[in-house]
């Protein structure tokens, strides 16, 4: 019996190392892939910086550039910071094995020690002596049997020893490795901290050099007219990929629902990396008029539909409002709903999309400090964001959509 519960344990442990190992491996690798792919957006994007003239830096060109690599910035430390996760997760899981291992090790020690003490004090028993001191010859040979049984345990305790020990000591350097990378991940995410503070001082100055020039606010408009389009882009796309699912849902409902009758299974759900459904939320059409606002305190200054302005003489089409914030700046979801996209678009930077119950989706832009992840199930209250600047100060830009309809926000939410 010990040496089966010895030989099971053994291999428990061997099968969970390679097995975490093999996952934990391809994590990591989607990660780093991850990471590359926002540093050479960075890098692109400094580049392109880098090849303007002093004087050319200072457009809302150049201010949108920067946004966009803060926005870049703000995604890689999140990805450094799950990746810090993940690496706290693989320290406790090798510090677990390495716990395993000196407990088995010492069972093992005391195992061969009592093994060492009783051939010390009686001394190796060999078969003649067993035969002769045997009542009859059938005890003998069960004596004999019991004997070899006996020996082959305790080698193989001493090789199991061995190779525990060999385990240990691997164990114990990919420990030492792991919290070598957590350090270096440390390190890393403090200097890109630190970048994303010079970004914001960079884009600060160029706000406070370009803000009363009218050519740079009419850039500034049109990079919204065009912003809009990329939203109901959007709003298209998670429309489309709703739909699928909901199709490749019932197709599996379908298909699971015949084995099920053919083998009398229960049934059995599709699953996905991000739950997307809106099935449990409350009724967004029931709230109509009701809606908390996205912000505390704020002056709606770019109404729902056309817009015009008469000092820079254009006119522009808004799907949804333009809130001026003032005081808090913190941006809340007005219903409870799923995280679906988190962008950048120049003109609005920061985009935030929410799918709620029934087909509707709200719209936050121009925000900062993004505190959701796409696929986060959120509250009506939940903090999402900050408003983030522009060169017309700290607006806010929200949406509301049924399905490809854009509805007028200030017809859901509530009176102030």
């Amino acid at each position: 019996m010990v040496k089966k519960g010895t030989t099971c344990l053994i291999l428990i442990l061997v099968l969970s190392i390679s097995s975490f190992s093999f996952s934990q491996q391809n994590k990591i690798e989607e990660k780093k892939n991850e990471l590359s792919d926002i540093k050479k957006q960075i890098s692109a994007l400094e580049t392109e910086v880098h090849k303007k003239s002093r004087k050319e830096r200072e457009t809302y060109a150049t201010l949108s550039n920067y946004n966009q690599q803060s926005f870049l910035l703000e995604k890689l430390i999140d990805k450094i910071h799950d990746e810090e996760q993940q690496k706290d997760e693989e320290i406790r899981h090798s510090q677990k094995e390495i716990k395993k291992l000196e407990s088995e090790i010492k069972r093992l020690k005391v195992n061969y020690s009592k093994y060492v003490v009783s051939v010390y004090k009686y001394g190796k028993i060999d078969k003649w002596t067993i035969l002769f001191d045997s009542d009859s010859f059938e005890q003998a040979i069960l004596r004999i049997k019991y004997l070899q049984k006996f020996s082959e345990r305790r080698q193989k305790d001493l090789e199991q020893l061995k190779k525990s020990k060999q385990d240990l000591i691997v164990v114990k350097e990919r420990l030492k490795k792991e919290k070598r990378e957590k350090e270096v991940l440390a390190r890393q995410k403090e200097k890109e901290e630190k970048d994303l503070m010079a970004k914001a001082e960079r884009s600060r100055k160029i706000l406070a050099a370009i803000r009363n020039d009218k050519k740079e606010l009419k850039n500034e408009i049109y990079a919204k007219k065009d912003a809009e389009e990329k939203i109901k882009n959007m709003i298209a796309r998670l429309i489309e990929e709703e739909r699928k699912r909901q199709e490749e849902a019932r197709n599996l409902a379908k298909t699971n629902s015949n084995k099920n009758l053919k083998s009398g299974n229960p049934n059995e759900t599709g699953s996905y990396d991000i739950d997307l459904s809106t099935d449990s939320f409350t009724s967004f059409s029931s709230l109509k008029g009701k809606l908390n606002w996205p912000v505390r305190s704020a002056k709606v200054v770019r109404q729902f539909g056309e817009n015009r302005n008469s000092k820079l003489n254009t006119v522009t089409l808004n799907y949804g409002i333009d809130m001026k914030v003032s005081g808090d700046k913190n941006v809340k979801a007005v219903a409870e709903g799923v995280v679906s996209v988190i962008d950048w678009i120049p003109g609005y930077g920061s985009v935030v999309i929410i799918t709620h119950k029934g087909d509707y989706r709200t719209v936050y832009s121009h925000l900062t400090d993004i505190a959701v992840r796409e696929g986060d199930r959120v509250k009506s209250g939940s903090l999402i964001g900050k408003v983030d600047e522009s060169l017309e100060g700290n607006i806010l830009h929200f949406e509301i959509w049924n399905s490809r309809d854009h509805q007028d926000p200030l017809a859901w939410l509530a009176p102030k």
